[in-house]
């Protein structure tokens, strides 16, 4: 298990989330440096060197997303913060909101020099009352103290901050449906392109990061790019928060390098299964990654080394199953989370969500078709790439790989009413 840690040295600590605490930790000392010495351009092609990998879901490079912003354009440039976290499994950014909001606010004032923003949202989610009062407290600390403002630390760059709460709406994870949302809208996903980085928050450019992705950025140029990238893996940078959840010992946020195993996350850091029963399946990015059996955890927990198994690790969210759960009655939960929270834009998303639960409602009520197993695989495969935002597809990864790595069970429960598993009529 590697101790190397960036950004959780402190988690669960009293008062790290004060400035005095920060900066007796050297913090905000990199981005006094570089609004005050280093020329945008390369504050952007030091993030790509580092190869930081955008972890709210898509990996996207980030000093790339950065270099999208046009160089000389008139209208303002806007920086929004995802801090909605909605997705199931992951909960990440919301130790870093509480635990290290100054960190964050380092990495937007080095990210606001790089393509010249002088104004910021964090956008958070509503629920999270805690992260949203600490991070509060710290753009207000910020401010009374100069590291925030009409002249930043005496550099005389300006940088503004506002803390704007969520709705609660999964779809505003999503970055154009956040960015309506902040303007007052609902949060309906926009087509694209053009992009955020052309035509974003009020019709301007505007770089949209992860909380994790932002908070990365001042040890790039604490450590250097080179040594930064290191710590990764060739294709990605740095370190990475899992999370992991489920029927495990120690469940909990983990600091590992991104060439860590699956394996080496359950039973290394989380400690193993919680119980007597064997692994079953694992989610390694947050609900809407494909499912992998246990025979398949034997992977670099990646952005690559996901992909090449053909999952992803989106969001990090580690969720780990053993063989007493019915996977019927666990992927009920996760269509049902879908339909629910589909924004209804897209008709193969709104409707085909929909059938996708209901189907499974009908197996689970012991009312199942020969055919039911077939007709969700089917029906996803309807919904994936069809859908304006990826919402469609983060419904029907799950069901397509769950159907299909777990056919049996499916099968077993639409022919006899019964789970083959907790032997149920109904799955508890």
């Amino acid at each position: 298990m590697s101790t190397t840690k960036l950004l959780s040295t402190y988690f669960g600590s009293a008062d790290s989330h004060r400035l005095d605490h920060y900066l007796g930790r050297g913090g905000y000392e990199q981005a006094r440096r570089v609004i005050a010495a280093v020329e945008p351009q390369a504050v952007i092609d030091e993030v790509k060197v580092a190869r930081l990998r955008g972890c709210g879901g898509a990996g996207f490079p980030t000093g790339v997303k950065w270099g999208f912003i046009p160089k000389d354009g008139t209208k303002p440039v806007y920086l929004a913060v995802n801090a909605d976290e909605g997705e199931p499994g992951t909960f990440k950014d919301k130790y870093l909101l509480t635990y290290e909001p100054h960190m964050l606010l380092e990495g937007m004032l080095i990210c606001g020099k790089a393509v010249n923003c002088h104004k910021a949202y964090i956008y958070v989610r509503g629920e999270f009352d805690l992260p949203i009062r600490r991070m509060q407290e710290a753009v207000d600390e910020a401010y009374r103290r100069g590291y925030l403002g009409r002249d930043v630390m005496g550099t005389g760059f300006a940088f503004d901050v506002v803390v704007h709460r969520g709705a609660g709406a999964y779809i505003c994870g999503e970055e154009t449906a956040l960015l309506e949302s902040l303007e007052g809208k609902a949060g309906h996903p926009r087509l694209k392109p053009p992009f955020p980085a052309i035509v974003g928050l009020h019709g301007c450019p505007t770089v949209i990061n992860n909380v994790e992705t932002l908070a990365l950025v001042p040890h790039i140029f604490r450590l250097g790019a080179a040594a930064f990238l290191k710590l990764g893996v060739e294709t990605a940078g740095g370190t990475k928060l899992y999370c992991i959840s489920g029927q495990v010992k120690k469940p909990g946020v983990y600091e590992a390098p991104l060439s860590v195993t699956l394996r080496e996350l359950i039973y290394d850091y989380a400690g193993g299964m919680s119980g007597s029963a064997p692994l079953k399946a694992v989610v390694p990015g947050g609900l809407s990654a494909k499912i992998l059996r246990a025979d398949e955890i034997d992977v670099e927990a990646s952005f690559d080394g996901l992909k090449a198994v053909d999952t992803m690790l989106g969001s990090a969210g580690v969720i780990v199953m053993d063989e007493t759960v019915c996977m019927v009655d666990a992927l009920e939960r996760v269509i049902g989370f879908y339909a629910h929270e589909s924004c209804g834009q897209c008709s193969p998303c709104r409707e085909g969500t929909g059938w996708l639960h209901r189907i499974v409602l009908r197996i689970l009520d012991g009312g199942g078709r020969p055919e039911d197993p077939g007709n969700l695989f089917t029906i996803a495969s309807k919904i994936e790439g069809t859908t304006i935002c990826p919402l469609g597809d983060a419904a029907a990864w799950p069901v397509q790989t769950w159907v299909t790595k777990f056919r049996e069970e499916f099968e077993y429960f639409a022919k006899n009413g019964r789970s083959m598993i907790t032997g149920a009529p109904v799955a508890a």
